[in-house]
């Protein structure tokens, strides 16, 4: 699935619009990465323990939008963004959406 940032694909042209599609995760870390993470807290620096929760965050909510435009039958997705939202303490929602689109190759 060719999945794009940008609103058009060089070399392809957009023929259908088939809508918006999203993957959507909600992580918090676990008991060890938190109490990893909150000693890293102390001491200031990268906190690689929620790092990794996020970066897993995100890999896990761009398949999921990935297999929801294969769902609807798009060949690629424009337009791509992130968006997350701490909704509860140490909990994360995370969206990946796009618009769905059908191709063609010039």
């Amino acid at each position: 699935m060719l999945v794009t940032t940008g609103n058009d694909i060089p070399g392809a042209t957009v023929t259908e619009f088939l809508g918006i599609v999203r993957g959507i995760v909600v992580r918090s870390p676990s008991i060890k990465q938190g109490l990893l993470g909150g000693l890293k807290q102390l001491i200031g620096g990268n906190n690689e323990s929620y790092a990794k929760v996020c970066e897993q965050a995100r890999e896990d909510a761009y398949s999921r939008m990935v297999d929801h435009a294969k769902e609807a039958g798009a060949d690629a997705i424009i337009a791509m963004r992130y968006d997350a939202t701490e909704f509860a303490q140490a909990t994360t929602e995370v969206l990946a959406y796009g618009t769905a689109v059908k191709i063609t190759r010039r």
